[in-house]
């Protein structure tokens, strides 16, 4: 990805493909974070979704291919958070929300990063 960032140089085509789709991918998890912290302010669905939050990212985890360790890992922590943030102790509940909102604004920076690094470099290829 390093490639599109030079000046001179055009990127290759695969490495435009590395960055649309990190661009959407982060774009869709960060939006997902937004939506499970919304979900999580309604108390039984909050705890459900968290759950099975978790669930589906433990799953993940388990896998044997490496990027689906990475994802799984960060999947599993926003249903930790989600479940955290229905406890209430008051040192707990709103500290698991500033970490999914902090989650969810970095990983849509990155997708906006990313966006911009695919369309400078859909620029340059034209």
């Amino acid at each position: 990805m390093s490639d599109i960032m030079k000046r001179d140089e055009i990127p290759s085509a695969g490495s435009l493909t590395k960055c649309g789709v990190a661009a959407v991918g982060y774009t869709a998890a960060g939006v997902f974070l937004v939506l499970l912290g919304a979900i999580s302010s309604i108390p039984i669905v909050g705890i459900i979704a968290g759950g099975v939050v978790t669930m589906i990212g433990l799953g993940s985890f388990l896998s044997k291919d490496p990027a689906d360790k990475r994802a799984g890992l960060i999947i599993t922590s926003a249903g930790i958070l989600t479940l955290l943030s229905k406890i209430p102790i008051p040192v707990i509940q709103p500290f698991s929300k500033v970490l999914l909102g902090i989650g969810a604004f970095g990983l849509l920076a990155l997708g906006v990063i990313n966006a911009v690094k695919f369309f400078r470099g859909l620029k340059k290829r034209s």
